[in-house]
């Protein structure tokens, strides 16, 4: 009596890879939407204006941090916690614009498809 010798099965999963090269084309073509990037430009001088008078002697210094968390909410609110370091305030805010740059551009996109007159005609 012989007996097959079995490899064992190895998991090769090519779903992954898809799904990767999937997110990133969906990324570049959102953030290639003209108001995605101006959207994470006034994101960006948002954070530039926070340093900028967080450097200076204000007294209304300490709320200067909080506008650049509303512009990219609802995110960096839920990312966000107590400040010990620097990179606590900004990565939120970083990847809360990044996440609204995204969903701006998937609209804008979506929304540039219906053209008037593009529809079936009654």
């Amino acid at each position: 009596m012989t007996t097959a010798h079995r490899e064992p099965a190895t998991m090769t999963d090519t779903a992954p890879p898809h799904l990767a090269v999937r997110a990133v084309r969906t990324l570049r073509h959102a953030l290639s939407s003209v108001f995605a990037r101006l959207y994470l430009v006034a994101v960006v001088l948002l954070t530039v204006w926070v340093l900028v008078v967080d450097s200076g002697d204000n007294p209304d210094a300490s709320f200067a941090g909080v506008v650049p968390v509303i512009a990219t909410l609802p995110v960096s609110l839920l990312l966000i916690v107590l400040p010990e370091h620097w990179s606590m305030l900004f990565l939120p805010i970083a990847l809360g614009a990044l996440v609204n740059a995204v969903v701006i551009g998937w609209c804008a996109r979506a929304l540039g498809r219906f053209r008037p007159g593009s529809g079936p005609s009654s």
